[in-house]
């Protein structure tokens, strides 16, 4: 990965996500692509994941949702998210190409604590992971970036950012997620493609970055 792409470079079957013959009838990788990389979206239970790849796709995205039940509702935690129906058992798959050789898989994981046996098969050979958190539940986040870090992912954090969520300054939410200067943090609304695609060329931009600076020897990778 030489460049980093802009929000501006995005190709145009990725500006084109929302149209829906797009989504259900271009399933051919563009001829120039030369970079295939797996992303995996993450976070907590309700953060947004499934409405994320759903909003930059260039396919039809893959979902494996079911209906909440009442035995899950005694062991998952409803709390903040109490309107939700369904939820991904096991994985969400999108497609979105970055300019005109860059082309991002991503994989979305389950958010709950019972599904985490999932975790090392779905990230397996990922380059990086956008996690995805909710300013109004902070804490829901932890396990998940402890487990992103675990896994050694370089990783990027977007705040999806809901109608009746709280705006807290970006050094305030460094300080509660314990977060690296270096990582990138950055707002975006899981139902809005451009701000979905702008979090995740931060996490690319990022991933070059720490390349590059691999590559010159002043970083181990």
């Amino acid at each position: 990965m030489a460049s980093a792409p802009s929000s501006s470079d995005v190709s145009p079957a990725g500006s084109r996500v929302l149209d829906d013959a797009v989504r259900a009838g271009d399933l051919h990788l563009p001829a120039a692509a030369r970079e295939l990389v797996k992303i995996v979206v993450v976070g907590p239970f309700g953060v947004g994941k499934t409405t994320l790849i759903d909003s930059v796709s260039e396919i039809r995205p893959l979902h494996t949702e079911e209906h909440l039940s009442e035995a899950s509702a005694a062991v998952d935690d409803l709390d903040g998210v109490r309107d939700k129906r369904t939820t991904t058992v096991a994985v969400d798959f999108g497609r979105i190409t970055l300019g005109e050789e860059t082309v991002l898989y991503l994989f979305g994981t389950p958010g709950q604590e019972r599904f985490r046996a999932l975790w090392t098969d779905i990230a397996y050979g990922a380059l990086g992971a956008l996690v995805l958190v909710d300013s109004r539940r902070l804490d829901a986040s932890f396990d998940v970036l402890g487990l992103v870090e675990e896994s050694g992912l370089t990783y990027a954090v977007a705040v999806n950012i809901f109608p009746d969520s709280r705006r807290y300054p970006e050094e305030q939410l460094r300080e509660s997620l314990d977060l690296a200067p270096d990582t990138p943090l950055v707002e975006c609304d899981a139902r809005d493609t451009h701000s979905c695609v702008d979090a995740l060329l931060a996490l690319v931009e990022h991933l070059i970055d720490l390349d590059a600076r691999a590559t010159a020897g002043q970083v181990r990778r």
